[in-house]
């Protein structure tokens, strides 16, 4: 049985967590208390009697002996890496008991499936959607009663399971002709499937999408199915769970002599006061163990201790929906009404005194408050690229291009002199210059630019350096002839 254990489920809660917390201590159902009373009480009684014998039957020599033991337990027992074993094995059984419980097949989304596609308000209608549900909760059943032994306990036989009225006798015969020794929860799920088929084929299923979408509901339940038992197939490594527990039991074997209080006399490491109750020797059996035991219990999570699921409790509640949602409620209509917040676009949901604390304001993002400067808000305006022009003598038309942006060539087209404004020819909307003139070094020209082939961008006015080997002088200016 599933323990509730949080402090909002405690009888008489106080308003100080502090005070609720400690009431969760103290509980003994499903605590950890509970689950190691035995071992505890061995390890402290073994404790004791070691303890007793060392202070009142040993003789000097054999005391000393025996402090030498000690000396040599204690040192052993700080050799057993015994917290990161035991925590990486806790980690893996945690994730594996949550696992189980996410792949638990339930009926619900299937049902829904049933209750939207199988038409028919008559008798037969009703059968059949009934009849489809009832094969689903069968096979649910029957996987249950093979991986859980609550279930098993409450339908020990096929019997039992015909007369709590999940299976006829005749289907019962048929489920047991099957030559088959493996489990056999998968057969209502064919069963469902020949259900939909004679649906199909009598008209009460619309059309071929509402099929594909009940047997991918069928498909999914099943892939569940199948998950759980895995599960209970195969387990965690035995190899594994041998090695934790060894790990574990001989370091607190070497603790029952390697953390007793010797005589303060000899001045040993750790032992400069008596002590007869090793208090936090004790605490660190209670972590360990607790760690150990719990693992040891949630390892199989379908069984019949405290925090094992509710096998039981889920098998009721999923006939109970299936039923419901197929038969009392599938012709359930009510007349179309305005709410109460018809017309309105932000309702107001009343709170009472009691939760009216727990209002909340809408959260705007954690950038929404962000504070920017006038300064910073103001647009900035994005500059041409720096493209310099490198003169090639030898083929005047072909110029080398190098910007920021990208390394091209730009040819003789894409530029008009600022000085003569004289072009040649105009092609493909691109001006050209004239060739009468030669630039000279670092003048401004305008390029007209292309992005991509055939399509014109803008006209731009930068800055360009012409580099020429010409050997003119850098006092003139303009273009020459």
């Amino acid at each position: 049985m599933k323990l509730k254990y949080t402090t909002r489920n405690l009888k008489k809660p106080k308003v100080q967590a502090v005070n609720n917390y400690f009431k969760v201590l103290f509980r003994w159902k499903g605590s950890v208390y509970k689950l190691l009373r035995r071992e505890f009480l061995v390890f402290l009684g073994a404790y004791t009697i070691i303890s007793l014998v060392y202070r009142l039957a040993l003789t000097p020599s054999q005391r000393t002996a025996f402090e030498a033991v000690c000396n040599y337990a204690n040192d052993f027992s700080g050799r057993i890496p015994v917290s990161f074993v035991l925590g990486f094995y806790v980690s893996v059984i945690i994730h594996r008991w949550w696992d189980q419980f996410l792949a638990m097949p339930w009926p619900d989304r299937l049902v829904y499936n049933v209750a939207a596609h199988i038409d028919g308000e008559d008798e037969e209608g009703k059968l059949l959607r009934r009849t489809m549900v009832r094969y689903i909760n069968l096979s649910i059943l029957l996987l249950f009663r093979a991986v859980s032994q609550s279930v098993k306990k409450r339908f020990p036989t096929m019997d039992h399971v015909v007369n709590a009225g999940f299976m006829t006798e005749e289907e019962r015969k048929a489920y047991e002709e099957i030559p088959s020794q493996h489990a056999k929860y998968w057969v209502p799920c064919i069963w469902f499937i020949s259900l939909v088929r004679r649906a199909r084929v009598g008209g009460r299923i619309a059309g071929a999408p509402s099929v594909k979408s009940i047997i991918d509901e069928v498909n999914r339940f099943h892939d569940q199915c199948d998950e759980i038992f895995g599960f209970d197939w195969v387990s965690v490594p035995l190899v594994y769970t041998q090695v934790v527990t060894i790990a574990v039991y001989t370091f607190f074997l070497a603790c029952l002599f390697g953390r007793q209080y010797l005589d303060p006399e000899h001045q040993y490491d750790g032992n400069t006061a008596d002590l007869y109750i090793p208090v936090f020797t004790l605490l660190q059996f209670l972590f360990y163990f607790g760690w150990l035991k719990v693992a040891e219990d949630i390892m199989d999570p379908f069984g019949e201790d405290d925090d094992d699921f509710e096998m039981n409790l889920i098998v009721d509640r999923n006939l109970q929906l299936s039923y419901l949602a197929v038969d009392d409620l599938f012709s359930a209509s009510f007349p179309l009404v305005k709410d109460l917040h018809y017309g309105d676009p932000d309702p107001e949901i009343p709170y009472t005194k009691a939760s009216i604390k727990s209002k909340a304001n809408p959260w705007p993002g954690s950038a929404e408050r962000m504070k920017i400067s006038k300064k910073g808000m103001a647009i900035a305006e994005l500059s041409a690229p720096h493209i310099r022009i490198h003169h090639n003598h030898d083929s005047r038309r072909d110029h080398k291009v190098s910007s920021p942006t990208s390394s091209n060539t730009l040819r003789c087209e894409d530029v008009e002199c600022l000085h003569c404004h004289q072009s040649r020819e105009l092609l493909r909307d691109t001006i050209q210059p004239c060739h009468k003139h030669e630039c000279r070094d670092k003048e401004k020209v305008k390029v007209k630019t292309k992005a991509d082939a055939g399509e014109f961008v803008k006209k731009k006015s930068v800055d360009v350096s012409i580099l020429s080997s010409s050997g003119v002088n850098n006092g003139d200016r303009g273009c020459k002839k």
